[in-house]
């Protein structure tokens, strides 16, 4: 069965935002005498949504500012989105090259938020679809949002592709039964993505890889 629609991670797979989310977190946490953090330290955290990004930022000892420096990160983050996010090199130009195919962005970032994010660096256009981890009741790597998004865009699990580059992208995928693509350059170790079908070491290979998936 042909690929009709393509999946999209988006912080770590289409566009690096690791520094402006690590400034909106030491603005975050700034008030509370807590040690800031660097870029490095905040890859290792991203990935399951902010809730769990502020808790485990925090750990249990600190879990009664939570709801403030939720807030706080917030306040900064909304006005700050992409002050240095940048797409990966090959991003802009492959999506180009994908023209024929349905697109969507299934992010554990916020919905709002992804949807802006991808507005101010221009790349909205190039998507049918874009949710977030409040756009259904789970998140990744719950196999839920892909289903849902599988229905949304009328396509079945053997002509969709989830391209990620976490683990969690490659958990909800195969539980979804949907082809998996995992980006090495992304914010998770590559050894956490062996189980997809195929890792890329950039964008620009997604096509090559398409083109497999179609001839099977």
């Amino acid at each position: 069965m042909k690929i009709k629609l393509i999946i999209f991670d988006l912080d770590g797979t289409l566009v690096n935002s690791s520094v402006d989310i690590t400034n909106a977190l030491n603005y975050a946490i700034e008030p509370y005498g807590l040690e800031k953090i660097t870029v490095e330290k905040t890859i290792s955290l991203v990935g399951e949504g902010l809730t769990r990004l502020i808790e485990k930022l925090l750990g249990e000892r600190r879990s009664d500012i939570r709801g403030m420096a939720l807030e706080r990160f917030l306040d900064y983050y909304s006005e700050h989105l992409t002050d240095f996010t940048i797409p990966y090199p090959g991003v802009r130009d492959t999506l180009e090259m994908l023209g024929n195919y349905k697109k969507a962005v299934l992010s554990n970032k916020r919905e709002d938020l992804s949807k802006r994010l991808l507005d101010d660096l221009e790349l909205s256009g190039y998507f049918e679809i874009i949710w977030g981890s409040d756009s259904v009741p789970e998140k990744k790597p719950s196999p839920v949002p892909v289903l849902e998004l599988l229905k949304q865009a009328s396509c079945g699990p053997d002509e969709a592709v989830i391209v990620g580059d976490s683990n969690y992208d490659i958990e909800a995928g195969r539980a979804a039964g949907v082809r998996t693509v995992a980006v090495s350059y992304g914010y998770r170790d590559v050894n956490l993505l062996k189980d997809a079908d195929f890792i890329i070491d950039s964008m620009k290979e997604l096509t090559f890889k398409l083109d497999i998936f179609n001839a099977q």
